[in-house]
C-alpha cells in the first residue's frame, strides 16, 4: 500500500514540474508544489470528536485573470483518520469489536476562486475527493465502511511571501461517507494548513 501511495504523490507532482518549466515566462499562469499538515476528524455517532494530525501533498496552478482574481485548481494527496469508540460495534452490526483507528486517503482536487490584496488572497471553492483505499474497512464480513468520494467546501487564505506562500484552509464535508447505514451520517472536517513554493 505504500509503494501505491508513493507512486500516486510522484504522478500528481510530475505535471506541476512540466506545467512550471512551459509558462515559466507566463506570468498569468502560475505553478507550484505545496505540503503540509491536517487537522481532521470523522464527525458522526460511533466517532471520537478530536482532531488527528494528518498531511498533504501535492501541486496547484494558478490562473490569474485579473489584477485581483484568479482561479486555482489544485491536485492533492490527503490523509483524513478518526477513531471509532466503544459503542461503534453496539450501532452498526456486524462491526469489529475492538476500537479501531481509521486512516483514509484520498486524491483531491479543489478549485478555488482567488480574490487577491497585495501578498494576500481570499480563497473559496469546491473540492471532490476519491478515496484511493477503498479496501479500508470496519467490519469482520468484509464490507466496506465509506463511500468512494467525498464532496466539500473550502475556504481560507493564501499568503504570496515571494516564491514562497503559506496557507490556512477549513474544510467541512457535505457527503455522508457512511456506506453502511442511511441512518447515520459520518463527515470529513479539516483544518488544513500548509506551505508551498511557487516556480
Amino acid at each position: 500500500m505504500k509503494k501505491t501511495h508513493h507512486l500516486t504523490i510522484i504522478l500528481i507532482l510530475i505535471p506541476f514540474f512540466t506545467l512550471a518549466q512551459r509558462y515559466e515566462d507566463a506570468p498569468f499562469i502560475q505553478a507550484g508544489v505545496k505540503l503540509g499538515a491536517n487537522l481532521n476528524k470523522i464527525q458522526g455517532v460511533g466517532y471520537d470528536e478530536e482532531f488527528k494530525f494528518n498531511y498533504h501533498l501535492g501541486g496547484f496552478l494558478k490562473f490569474n485573470v485579473g489584477e485581483y482574481w484568479g482561479i486555482q485548481p489544485e491536485l492533492i494527496f490527503n490523509q483524513s483518520s478518526g477513531r471509532t469508540v466503544q459503542r461503534f460495534s453496539q450501532i452498526y452490526s456486524g462491526a469489529n469489536t475492538n476500537i479501531q483507528d481509521v486512516k483514509l486517503n484520498y486524491l483531491s482536487i479543489p478549485i478555488l476562486a482567488n480574490f487577491g490584496i497585495n501578498k494576500l488572497s481570499f480563497q473559496v471553492g469546491p473540492q471532490y475527493s476519491i478515496l484511493l483505499n477503498q479496501n479500508q474497512n470496519l467490519f469482520q464480513n468484509g464490507r466496506e465502511a465509506f463511500k468512494s468520494g467525498d464532496f466539500a467546501l473550502v475556504g481560507g487564505l493564501w499568503v504570496q511571501l515571494g516564491k514562497i506562500n503559506l496557507t490556512g484552509r477549513y474544510i467541512i464535508g457535505l457527503t455522508n461517507l457512511n456506506d453502511v447505514s442511511n441512518s447515520e451520517k459520518w463527515k470529513n472536517q479539516a483544518i488544513q494548513i500548509g506551505i508551498g513554493y511557487t516556480f
